[in-house]
């Protein structure tokens, strides 16, 4: 029998009830749904959905595992890859990575891979599958600066290859975007994000140093005298604007800003919690990629009547993930498309009371290949907003970098790495964000195994 042509259908919270909490989206499968769902794997002898993924894992081996009832089994072929799968099977943009590449996709919708391995890693969470297997011990010392998933991966790799890990977080809770980005209706903190962690930092035994900021408690030099060699795995958290009039009125907000009080400082739970956030009634979020979508998704949330997208060319180009806008826009997100902010204006105050925009037109294609937007002269309008929160990218954060001597950096002081996380110092890597700018969760994991395997080799003394 040929295998169904559409997804198992993932359960959720109805639109007009999750738009009011912060209660995760999507359920999750339970066994019959995920067993429906693995039954659709084709088992390819070319599995194309593997060279989609950048954590290479064995996605017909682990589908296979449940297809037989063996999700222990199912959990040890994830965990070979990847220390994050409840992580990684929420946030991973799998429509164009794993499940992009999926056969199945040339005739009907891919196999549901995101959905499996999130079923696949919250089983092993739920029944504390440990799955340890750690060489032994080379008495070689590694720092990671940065406890997001770059920093997260690499020293689980590193830490089971028999090197002694420790991270070094600026904050004062591992996780990095997956604890101060990413809100908890995607990404729940507690029941994920921090079990997977203890995996990863207990179970792998890779030591955790919180509230160290590299660059301000210790540097990148002090740390390459006292290991053998160093990860940086920072982000780039640094917040960018437009540079426009009205940026410093009050009710503006960048992103990280944000979402960090909403999700990091519990700001959603106010005053349980004492950091507060002030949302006004209509609220404006500037950009159009999976950070603006989060930024709308919990303005709502926290209680705003009407959130604005102001997004410069049109849905088709709109850079967030697909289920992310098809979400939003089930709870009310309001699309203000071909678009562009101009200035923010204020009252007397110093309050945002509204923002002018730009109608937009699209033109040929630029160098990212969506079609260029220009501004059509004479179009201005104001929508009258109180809050306005900037989603449009982020930038390299100095704190860390700048004290690295001889680490050689670009023009917008990114770290320069050759193929394998390779800087200019002999002893030190670098990956996810920090290198390529603002990416994906996987794509950061990824460049951590990549590098983690690299550091291997020089440390162990391997030639090349």
């Amino acid at each position: 029998m040929p295998p169904k042509k559409v997804k198992t259908p993932m359960p959720e919270q109805p639109p007009d009830v999750r738009n009011k909490n912060f209660d995760e989206v999507a359920l999750g499968y339970d066994e019959e749904s995920a067993l429906l769902e693995a039954d659709r794997c084709l088992q390819c002898p070319t599995p194309f959905c593997v060279k989609g993924c950048p954590a290479d894992i064995n996605i017909p081996g682990f589908i296979k595992k449940i297809r037989e009832k063996n999700y222990a089994g199912a959990v040890e072929v994830i965990r070979e890859k990847n220390a994050l799968p409840s992580v990684c099977g929420r946030v991973c943009p799998q429509e164009i990575q794993c499940e992009g590449s999926c056969i199945l996709a040339k005739m009907g919708e891919p196999v549901s891979i995101g959905r499996l391995e999130r079923f696949v890693g919250d089983y092993a969470l739920a029944n504390n599958i440990k799955s340890v297997d750690i060489k032994e011990s080379t008495q070689k010392t590694v720092a990671i600066v940065g406890s997001g998933p770059s920093g997260l991966a690499a020293a689980a790799d590193l830490a089971k290859l028999g090197h002694k890990v420790t991270i070094y977080e600026a904050l004062h809770k591992p996780g990095g975007v997956l604890v101060y980005g990413i809100p908890e209706f995607r990404l729940p903190k507690e029941e994920i994000v921090a079990k997977e962690i203890d995996y990863v930092i207990n179970d792998l035994g890779v030591e955790l140093k919180l509230n160290s900021a590299v660059g301000y408690m210790t540097d990148i030099n002090k740390l390459r005298e006292e290991y053998d060699a160093v990860y940086i795995g920072v982000g780039a958290g640094a917040p960018k604007f437009m540079n426009i009039e009205g940026e410093n009125l009050l009710g503006v907000y960048s992103a990280n800003e944000f979402l960090t009080r909403s999700n990091l400082m519990k700001a959603y739970k106010f005053p349980e919690y004492d950091t507060p956030i002030i949302v006004g009634k209509n609220v404006a979020v500037v950009g159009g990629g999976n950070v603006a979508m989060d930024a709308a998704r919990t303005a709502m949330r926290l209680g705003a009547e009407n959130v604005y997208l102001v997004y410069r060319r049109g849905e088709e180009e709109i850079p967030a993930r697909r289920e992310e806008l098809h979400h939003a826009k089930e709870e009310g997100l309001i699309l203000k498309l071909l678009n562009n902010p101009v200035r923010i204006i204020g009252d007397e105050k110093g309050w945002v009371k509204g923002i002018e925009c730009i109608k937009m037109e699209l033109g040929e294609p630029d160098a990212s290949g969506r079609r260029r937007p220009s501004p059509i002269k004479g179009s201005e309008f104001i929508l009258d907003v109180e809050t306005v929160i900037m989603a449009i990218g982020t930038n390299a954060n100095p704190l860390a970098t700048h004290t690295a001597k001889g680490l050689k950096l670009n023009k917008w002081n990114y770290i320069e790495t050759d193929e394998n996380g390779r800087t200019s110092l002999p002893d030190v890597w670098a990956g996810g964000d920090i290198v390529t700018g603002a990416a994906t969760v996987i794509l950061a994991i990824g460049a951590g195994k990549k590098a983690a395997a690299d550091m291997h080799k020089y440390l162990i003394g391997e030639k090349e």
